[in-house]
């Protein structure tokens, strides 16, 4: 059986309050979005379970469906400030797929795990899972990095 999750893990130089500010604000979300898909937001920062936001998307970017520029609910399934933020995803398709991020601080910073996970899609909608792929968000996790850390960047050899 194919697995219906994927997680993927980066050490950032910064604390767990900075990292997870970004990913309660709609504005963060898409600042740090390497799929391509996340063209705009709007809606204030969450505070709790149930919380939401527009994200104005443009699957163009994958260039798997058809679907042009649409608009989804971004609804809060879990939310424990400065360790854990999670999202299913409102709209046309309300599938049930959850993206989310465990923050665990360590030496040097917080341990950042992003976690997507489709065990609760129904089977007529297996088929299209994982939408994002594991290297998206690993690259996810990299601007994620520069964003919350952006002293990181080691300069070039001159």
């Amino acid at each position: 059986m194919a697995p219906e999750r994927i997680e993927v893990q980066r050490t950032i130089p910064t604390d767990p309050a900075t990292i997870f500010r970004i990913l309660a604000d709609p504005q963060g979300h898409v600042a740090i979005d390497s799929s391509g898909m996340l063209m705009a937001a709007s809606g204030e920062p969450v505070a709790a379970v149930g919380d939401s936001f527009q994200v104005h998307m443009d699957r163009d970017a994958l260039n798997d469906y058809p679907l042009d520029l649409y608009d989804v609910t971004i609804s809060i399934t879990t939310f424990e400030q400065d360790r854990e933020i999670a999202w299913t995803i409102l709209g046309q398709l309300s599938l049930g797929h959850v993206y989310g991020y465990r923050l665990e601080p360590v030496d040097g910073g917080t341990l950042v795990t992003s976690y997507y996970d489709w065990s609760t899609v129904e089977p007529e909608w297996k088929n299209i899972f994982p939408v994002i792929k594991e290297g998206a968000l690993r690259a996810t996790l990299g601007i994620l990095a520069r964003t919350a850390a952006p002293g990181i960047a080691r300069p070039l050899p001159s």
